[in-house]
């Protein structure tokens, strides 16, 4: 579970930025909070903030740091540009590095992770955990300088600390060469944290997903349960190996036979005899209740293409929070409310607030402009984040509404959109006579 995401000189936040997960002391909706220790975990978290005032940028922030740890042994040859992106609207921060903290759990274990670096170099790097409570070292990084604990791991850290480049992750290195603590505090980056897909890439993940009959349920679930008309699906997928340009289709023969030469050469240096190269294609049907000439009811077929973009959006959308939920994960989505009503968006969310529909204690953090949220029917105060962007410095920032210590019957709904607490364009609405 998240607890924490720290961090600075990142696009358009210049200053350190900090989404917390942790509950504050407020009454309502006690039940929904995911115990841990003694704290208690919010299930979801909102996050508002007008065009271009940065609310997207945390969602960045958050995958381009889960994906560098994630791939950074592969990614990071010697010459290879660190993909951070400083704050560019002033003369200084584009040369200092950007900084990325995250405060975990596995299996009530306590985590903390976090590397600074610029486009050159990693500045610092730390791996700190808590199996007892107390927080324990696992490394410490200054630049190229190395700090490991006093125990019988420490030897061979430090050997594994002399093959990672000024460009790399020790974190990334040190799993590829089993390190025990750093593999176990990799897994919740490799199996507990899930991003929104775009619905236009639906066909890749049902084929994606053709071995997991689970995940097709899931998909097949949300379309039926979200009254959008489809009574049942059907998932066709059909693999073909490409031997030549004559069962390719529309893929240029000049990139099948570049494929094809490059599976001959991985046959050559494999331990498996032959390699071979397969085209896989999906046919998804749904069908929807109709009627007949003679006015009585059947089911009648469509195309995934001819269905609404809203609900290709929750297909593609299902699969995700059913493995957050499944597993008890983090899913991170930007603009959740995209081509979806309002209901699915609520509908979502529930699924994350109740006990009963998330037993796992999985969490979601989105992005939205959905106003209806701020009713407070669902959201506890301290789920509700806005981001906004200074009009003197083109800084962005985020904060908590409970950091504006609102009253308890408050019309937080109103008082946005009134732009009491910012985060709303400052623009002029002709008067409608």
């Amino acid at each position: 579970m998240l607890i924490e995401f720290k961090f600075t000189n990142y696009r358009s936040f210049r200053d350190e930025t900090v989404l917390s997960m942790e509950a504050m002391g407020l009454g309502t909706y006690k039940s929904c909070l995911i115990p841990f220790r003694n704290k208690r975990l919010l299930p979801a978290a909102a996050i508002y903030g007008k065009n271009g005032g940065g609310k997207s940028n945390v969602i960045r922030a958050f995958w381009l740091a889960v994906q560098f740890i994630r791939n950074a042994q592969r990614t990071q040859h010697e010459n290879a540009p660190i993909p951070v992106q400083p704050f560019l609207l002033n003369d200084t921060s584009r040369d200092e590095p950007t900084s990325f903290e995250f405060i975990y759990t596995i299996a009530d274990v306590k985590y903390v992770y976090g590397f600074s670096a610029t486009k050159k170099e990693i500045f610092k790097e730390y791996l700190y955990y808590a199996p007892k409570g107390q927080l324990s070292m696992v490394f410490e990084r200054d630049h190229q300088s190395f700090t490991f604990r006093d125990n019988s791991e420490k030897k061979r850290r430090q050997l594994i600390s002399e093959a990672v480049g000024p460009n790399q992750l020790y974190f990334a290195i040190a799993c590829t060469m089993n390190e025990t603590a750093c593999q176990k505090a990799m897994s919740w980056f490799r199996e507990n944290i899930f991003f929104s897909r775009d619905y236009t890439d639906i066909p890749s993940q049902l084929i994606e997903y053709s071995e997991k009959p689970d995940m097709l349920a899931a998909i097949k679930k949300y379309a039926e349960n979200a009254d959008v008309g489809i009574q049942d699906m059907n998932f066709e997928f059909r693999n073909e190996e490409i031997k030549d340009a004559s069962n390719t289709g529309d893929i240029p023969s000049g990139i099948v036979a570049a494929l094809t030469q490059f599976a001959k050469a991985l046959s050559d240096i494999s331990n498996t005899s032959e390699i071979k190269l397969q085209r896989s294609e999906v046919n998804a049907t749904s069908y929807h209740k109709g009627l007949k000439s003679d006015g009585s009811e059947a089911l009648f077929e469509l195309q995934l293409a001819d269905e609404s973009d809203g609900t290709r959006k929750l297909m593609a959308l299902a699969p995700a929070i059913e493995r957050a939920l499944e597993c008890g994960g983090l899913l991170l989505v930007d603009e959740l409310e995209k081509e979806m009503h309002q209901l699915m968006v609520e509908m979502i969310v529930s699924k994350f607030q109740s006990q009963s529909s998330n037993p796992n204690h999985a969490q979601i953090v989105f992005t939205t402009h959905d106003t209806e949220l701020l009713n407070m029917n669902l959201l506890r105060k301290d789920q509700l984040y806005f981001a906004d962007k200074s009009k003197k410095d083109g800084a962005s920032e985020l904060y908590s509404i409970s950091e504006l210590q609102t009253p308890t019957n408050e019309n937080i709904r109103k008082g946005y959109l009134l732009g009491k607490y910012g985060g709303t364009p400052d623009i002029e609405i002709e008067e409608v006579e």
